[in-house]
């Protein structure tokens, strides 16, 4: 099943993805800092790009 619609504008959708399956599944190998960054840079845009479609 292919989750990601290209009608609903979230930006690099397919990294969240991607980023989602390696904490899942490469927790062993997970950087603090990476998942700290991703917070700080990437997770405004998203929470934006998610109000403005919810409404």
């Amino acid at each position: 099943m292919d989750l990601l619609n290209p009608k609903i504008p979230i930006t690099n959708a397919k990294k969240i993805v991607g980023t989602r399956n390696f904490v899942i599944h490469g927790y062993d190998s997970l950087s603090p800092e990476i998942i700290w960054a991703i917070v700080i840079k990437d997770l405004p845009l998203l929470e934006k790009e998610i109000s403005n479609f919810v409404g």
